[in-house]
Order: structure tokens, then C-alpha cells, then sequence
């Protein structure tokens, strides 16, 4: 049969892998008038799965012959199908997005339904690979053919009936040149509230607790209610911030993420909405690059229940992720924010991808992802980041 320019050839190749059988395949590729669309190749426990899309230029039998000839040469099976025209293959590949599922633990009813929601809005998974198998269990989906927004929405209905994560990131260079991440420190970098462990210092906690809640689900504007609770704490001895963060306890995997990202080269800092008194010393427990938070004022010993200077609010922080990135000339398509709270809605938006970590769902529902576990690092899978990756960075002899 004559070749037809505008079709394809898929060779999946199958048996047992030992070295030479990729080598030997491509060697024979060479020799005949073909472009190489796409490849990719798994290895399970000892089995190789390895597929080659080609744009077929040459005879059909030819192909086959020579796919024939490899698979009797080197013991293993190539099943060879001719298919869709190039141009329909551009736009598929086009339309191609990394799907992060992730749960603690992470049920095979989950994975068929995310598989099922795929196929319904026209996708195909083109690979599967584990992430993370602790502190959660993370599976990451190369999926072609379907349309980021309408793969979102189907996700995120799948996400909330099953109540595993979901992620849905646009594939291409973006997505693994991120260079700074900002993260939101109350609720997120640590567990608890600042402001509500200072007003328990002068008995004022559930009052303030309950504003602070009803602030953080975009009920109260954050400016007035900041005011209003840190109102409540005049008098309050400064020494009561010392006591404030030494009873600070960090997110489990907080140290994991930063460390992983600054061995990666990432600026990573923090902008907040609470005390540049606390924050200043995470950024030195952490090693952080940069801060952003409000001043309490201090006067004779005692806070005087007001701020100082400019208030770091809802637009506040997306500013100051602003002003980060240029500072360290990084375009904020390769910016990362993580918050919990309404104040934080305008600065995931700003940031090239913005996660929502155990967030009110307002916030859930304005972000690029949405994470539930209580593992902070669980944000390097979203990133595509594998726990082998993490445990290399820490292992010196790698």
C-alpha cells in the first residue's frame, strides 16, 4: 500500500526489557523517510511498554516489515497500527495536560472514576506514573485530546464526589520553569492563627477566633477586622510574642518544601496577612529569601493595639508577590502562591499557579489547584516533583 503523508504510525512495542531493544528499534527508524512525533517508554518490574508515534512518509508494509524484523531480532512483541491524520495529531498534542491525583489514601474507585471523567470530555490518558506513595500517595496523568477547562470542571466534580485531590496543569515549558514560590504563613506555612493564639493571652480568644473564621470565608472585609482584633490586644505585653512562637508549630512537610525548592533553585518566601514580629523569624528558622507581613506597634513594652505602616491586605499580598517577583526579575507566569483565606484570593490569581491549601472554599473554587491533605509538601507533586526526586536532592552521594 502507498504511503499517505497525512497519516500515522503507532508502534507499541512489549516483552521483556533488557538493553538494546530501544537502541536497536530506532537504528532500523533510521533508515526509512519518517518524522518521530512522540515517544514514551515504561519499564514495570521488568517489563518494557515503549510506544513510537511516527508521521509516516514511507510504504505502510514497509513499516510493518521492519517492526517485524526488531521484535524477532530482540525478543519482544511491536504491534503496529496506522491511524489520524498529522494535522489532527499537532492539534491533540496541542491540547495536552498534566492530571495530578493525589489521596491518603488513594482508592482504585477514585482513579476510574478521574479515567471515566476523562473519557466523557474527550480526553485520552497517554501515560500514567506515581509521584509519591508518602506522605500521600500521588499519581500524575499526561492527558491529550480534552480542552483544560472542560477537563477542570470534570475533575473538580470527580475531586468533591470522591474527596481525593485533582490538579490540572496545562502541559508544556511553563510548568517546570517555576522560580519563586510565596506562601501564605497563618493556616498554611503554620497550623493556627497568630492573632487568635495573642488574643487567648488576654482571654479574648473565641471572639477573636470567630472573626478571624468568618474573615478568612470572605465574610468580613480583612482590613477592618485585622483592625478590629488587634484592637483587642492593647495592653498585651510584647513578651507574649515570644511566647506566641515558641508554641508555633510548622505544617508537616513545610521544612520538606522549602528545602526541596531551594535546592532547586526557587526564591522562596512569605507574605502574610499577620506579624512581621513572627514572620521575621521564620524567614531566618527557614532560610527564606523574603517577607511581607503587618507591624504591630510597640510602645514602652506593651502593643498599643494599632499597626504600623502600610497594611498588607487582600490586594496587598498580590502586590507584594509582585513586587518579589520583578525584584528577582522573575516573570510571574514562573510564580507559585499557596494561601488558605480570602486575602490570599488576588494573589493565586497573580501567580502563575496559585494552590488552595486546606482552604475555605471560596478560595478553593478561585484557585488554579486545590489541595486537602495536610502535608504541605504534597505541593511538589502538583508541581511534578516526585518523592525520588526529593529524596535525591537529600541524599549527598547523588
Amino acid at each position: 500500500m502507498a504511503s499517505d503523508p497525512g497519516r500515522s504510525a503507532l508502534l507499541t512495542v512489549t516483552g521483556p526489557d533488557h538493553p538494546g531493544v530501544t537502541a536497536r528499534l530506532f537504528a532500523e527508524l533510521a533508515s526509512l523517510d519518517i518524522e518521530i512525533v512522540d515517544v514514551e517508554q515504561v519499564v514495570i518490574r521488568g517489563q518494557l511498554v515503549l510506544g513510537v508515534l511516527l508521521a509516516v512518509r514511507t510504504d505502510e508494509a514497509e513499516i510493518a516489515g521492519l517492526a517485524a524484523r526488531v521484535a524477532g531480532e530482540v525478543g519482544v512483541s511491536i504491534e503496529v497500527s496506522f491511524d489520524e491524520a498529522a494535522g489532527d495529531l499537532a492539534e491533540h498534542r496541542r491540547r495536552r495536560n498534566h492530571v495530578i491525583v493525589l489521596g491518603a489514601p488513594l482508592p482504585a474507585t477514585a482513579v476510574a472514576a478521574v479515567a471515566s471523567a476523562i473519557a466523557e470530555v474527550g480526553g485520552n490518558i497517554d501515560t500514567i506514573s506515581r509521584l509519591s506513595s508518602y506522605p500521600v500517595t500521588s499519581l500524575e496523568l499526561m492527558v491529550s485530546g480534552a480542552k483544560s477547562p472542560k477537563l477542570r470542571v470534570a475533575l473538580s466534580a470527580v475531586a468533591s464526589q470522591t474527596g481525593v485531590d485533582i490538579a490540572v496543569e496545562k502541559a508544556g515549558l511553563l510548568r517546570r520553569n517555576k522560580r519563586l514560590i510565596v506562601l501564605d504563613v497563618d493556616s498554611t506555612l503554620i497550623q493556627g492563627e497568630v492573632i487568635d493564639s495573642l488574643a487567648a493571652k488576654v482571654g479574648r480568644e473565641p471572639e477573636v477566633a470567630a472573626i478571624t473564621a468568618a474573615t478568612m470565608a470572605g465574610e468580613l472585609d480583612f482590613a477592618e477586622s485585622l483592625r478590629a482584633r488587634v484592637a483587642v490586644l492593647e495592653g498585651l505585653p510584647a513578651t507574649a510574642l515570644d511566647e506566641v512562637y515558641a508554641e508555633l508549630v510548622l505544617t508537616p512537610g513545610a521544612r520538606t518544601l522549602v528545602r526541596t525548592l531551594k535546592a532547586m533553585g526557587y526564591r522562596c518566601g512569605i507574605v502574610s496577612g499577620g506579624f512581621t514580629q513572627i514572620t521575621d523569624r521564620l524567614v531566618t528558622r527557614l532560610d527564606l529569601d523574603f517577607s511581607a507581613a503587618n507591624t504591630l506597634e510597640i510602645v514602652g513594652g506593651r502593643l498599643t493595639g494599632g499597626l504600623e505602616g502600610e497594611l498588607v491586605d487582600r490586594s496587598g499580598k498580590a502586590e507584594a508577590l509582585k513586587r518579589f517577583a520583578a525584584q528577582f526579575n522573575i516573570p510571574l507566569s514562573q510564580t507559585v502562591a499557596v494561601g488558605d483565606g480570602a486575602n490570599d484570593i488576588d494573589m493565586l490569581a497573580t501567580a502563575g499557579l496559585g494552590v488552595a491549601f486546606n482552604a475555605k472554599p471560596l478560595v478553593r473554587e478561585s484557585a488554579h489547584a486545590a489541595l486537602n491533605q495536610p502535608y504541605l509538601d504534597a505541593i511538589l507533586f502538583v508541581l511534578g516533583i516526585s518523592r525520588a526526586d526529593v529524596e535525591s536532592l537529600d541524599d549527598p552521594a547523588t
